[in-house]
């Protein structure tokens, strides 16, 4: 992963909300083998994909993007559940590994476009900053993971950060609201990001996961929609005022959002009693692509 960045001083705007948790040790693949819900193994050092960490019932606690930065060490970049907060609920299921949980001075940032190798491998160190390709077909956009004191950082920017969450919902990456744990990975549409597996062995939730897949039981979906006043937790029904599902996240301008609604809801459809209407989720975020 080594290369110059060269950035500029105060070029990389901090991300609000983001945090990052480290997993280091001998055992520290097979535990996240064993408790997230896609497959560590096939991951090769340098290159991440998207992952998370259900329920026993295959409800998404946390949705993060997963970074193996050697054979024994992981970084999980994870968008809104704190990173302090998952490591305290991890623990309780470290036991006698080998391992330990931590967080790490890392500032998740946005900042200049930098070609990786691949959209799925990381470019550059923990000294100079890791650069993350989290472009799609949206525009190019780099995430840069940098040391709490690298001069690059600068304070996070609200303009900054609401552009971030717009190609995140455009793309269809869902922004979960703390404590929400009320959808499996197939109703948030997962499996366009590649985010899970259903070929890895046990963890919490696979029984649910596989069940929903093989039995062809996913009857709702993640839809993009535009509208008025959207807000997490808002109901969405049919124009015929049956009821169709309920928005996941929404930008602060309350125009965009992320829906998890039935599969055959149409698209007349009315959130909290106002007109709104679907909108082509966008591709090229999955990892591997």
């Amino acid at each position: 992963m080594t290369f110059k960045t060269n950035l500029p001083a105060v070029s990389c705007p901090a991300l609000s909300g983001f945090s990052v948790l480290e997993v280091r040790g001998a055992d520290a693949a097979a535990f996240l083998q064993a408790q997230s819900m896609n497959d560590v193994t096939a991951l090769a050092p340098g290159h991440w994909h998207w992952n998370g960490w259900l329920t026993p019932k295959g409800r998404v606690v946390a949705l993060f993007a997963l970074l193996r930065l050697a054979p024994d060490r992981f970084w999980a970049v994870l968008p809104d559940f704190p990173a302090a907060e998952l490591q305290a609920r991890l623990q309780r299921y470290v036991f006698r590994s080998k391992l330990a949980l931590s967080v790490p001075p890392v500032v998740v940032a946005a900042g200049p476009q930098t070609a990786t190798p691949a959209p799925d491998q990381a470019a550059g160190d923990e000294t100079q900053g890791i650069a993350l390709d989290f472009g799609g077909h949206g525009g190019p956009r780099t995430l840069w993971l940098l040391p709490s004191a690298d001069p690059a950082l600068a304070p996070a920017e609200a303009g900054t950060d609401r552009a971030w969450y717009a190609a995140d919902l455009a793309h269809g990456l869902p922004r979960l609201p703390a404590a929400a744990e009320a959808w499996t990975p197939q109703m948030l549409s997962l499996g366009r990001l590649s985010a899970f597996s259903l070929r890895k062995g046990c963890y919490p939730g696979q029984e649910i996961v596989a069940r929903t897949h093989y039995l062809g039981q996913a009857k709702r979906e993640l839809v993009r929609l535009e509208g008025q006043a959207l807000h997490s937790g808002l109901a969405v029904d049919t124009a015929a005022g049956t009821a169709a599902g309920q928005v996941v996240c929404a930008d602060d301008s309350g125009l965009h959002a992320l829906a998890v609604l039935g599969a055959d809801a149409g698209d007349d459809l009315l959130a909290g009693g106002r007109p709104c209407r679907r909108l082509t989720l966008l591709d090229g975020l999955a990892r591997p692509a």
